[in-house]
């Protein structure tokens, strides 16, 4: 069963960490180039002080870009998230919201970049915001991208 956008962002928000943390994955785009994820601020995913748990909002930024990369470059690239950093400006309440954005023409430049085997390092950004738009934090996550060495019939 080939995965699709719609049952990727389902089974995602169904996987157990997803939802026991109060992350819905709302969307991913049908070219693999846009995602939106919501966390629902709920007793369970929020702190001492009612807010949401900076945990929860890292986890509802943690895969999706290098998510995004993997399917625009496809089976031949390894691409993995290898660091992020979060910056809380506001408490965030309610609902909060993430969208995220690989264009095509920034997946086909790291293509060329991590072409022949190079490893590419590369930062994104995007903002959690609330209900009203607001700004509850900001976020950047490295991606580690590079082609997959290919092996010929000669060498094995």
């Amino acid at each position: 069963m080939r995965i699709t956008p719609r049952r990727l962002a389902v089974g995602m928000s169904l996987w157990a960490p997803n939802l026991f943390s109060g992350i819905r994955i709302r969307r991913f785009s049908e070219d693999w180039t846009h995602a939106t994820v919501e966390l629902h601020v709920n007793p369970i995913t929020r702190n001492y002080v009612k807010t949401a748990f900076g945990g929860s909002m890292s986890a509802m930024t943690d895969p999706y870009f290098f998510m995004l990369v993997m399917h625009q470059l496809g089976r031949d690239y390894v691409v993995w998230d290898t660091r992020g950093e979060i910056e809380f400006l506001k408490p965030g309440r309610g609902v909060l919201t993430a969208e995220f954005h690989v264009s095509a023409e920034q997946a086909a430049a790291l293509r060329e970049r991590a072409a022949g085997g190079a490893k590419v390092l590369e930062w994104f950004e995007t903002v959690i915001t609330d209900r009203t738009g607001d700004v509850v934090a900001t976020v950047r996550r490295e991606v580690y991208i590079r082609e997959k060495k290919r092996v010929t019939a000669a060498q094995g």
